[in-house]
């Protein structure tokens, strides 16, 4: 049922309905980056292993998570700095040769931004 608002409080009780979907929406926009960067580091974890198999690489996936006020930012990482971009990428060798590169960071990523798009666009 709607709600009757005399015209001198309305700005009012729109500012304290905007505030509160803004709340809502920062909350449900916030545990959906905690889950996906969860889901993120077990996926490239598993796809590091069919492509690395018996490395300590492989196991070395997980993610931070920070949130504040206006923001949720989930990151994944490796625990061995600078190795998964000489592995994604390449490398050069010592004998001038070139390493080929092996993707397997950037398709998981691809997947997961467009799934990530549009579990925000369900919860807004």
């Amino acid at each position: 049922m709607a709600k009757k608002v005399p015209i001198d409080k309305l700005q009012s009780e729109i500012d304290k309905l905007l505030s509160e979907y803004a709340e809502s929406a920062n909350r449900d926009v916030s545990q959906l980056a905690k889950s996906f960067a969860q889901k993120g580091a077990k996926a490239v974890s598993a796809e590091a292993k069919t492509k690395f198999k018996g490395t300590k690489y492989a196991n070395g996936w997980t993610y931070q998570f920070e949130e504040n006020r206006y923001s949720a930012q989930g990151v994944i990482y490796n625990k061995t700095p600078g190795l998964p971009h000489l592995l994604e990428n390449g490398h050069a060798n010592r004998n001038g040769g070139r390493t080929a590169g092996r993707p397997h960071i950037a398709p998981v990523e691809e997947k997961l931004v467009t799934e990530f798009q549009k579990a925000v666009e369900g919860v807004l």
